[in-house]
């Protein structure tokens, strides 16, 4: 008797390394994979636009609050 799991259409590519450091074997990786992204410069650049590298980190993330730092004592 097959196994439940064996059902699947889908499965991930082989790969290297453990744990943090796992990632997919890129000699077994095929076009078939999905491995092609030609837009993901343009998306890694609409995403981290140049000036946000720039701006303090208070302000990076939108709709940061400008209010100030708590001090610890209360009134």
């Amino acid at each position: 008797m097959a196994g439940p799991r064996d059902k699947a259409g889908a499965c991930a590519p082989p790969t290297l390394g453990e744990g943090c450091l796992a990632r997919f074997d890129p000699e077994t990786l095929r076009d078939e994979d999905g491995t092609e992204f030609p837009g993901a410069a343009a998306l890694w650049q609409a995403l981290n636009p140049p000036e946000a590298a720039s701006m303090p980190a208070a302000h990076a993330q939108a709709g940061a609050s400008t209010l100030p730092l708590p001090t610890g004592r209360e009134q």
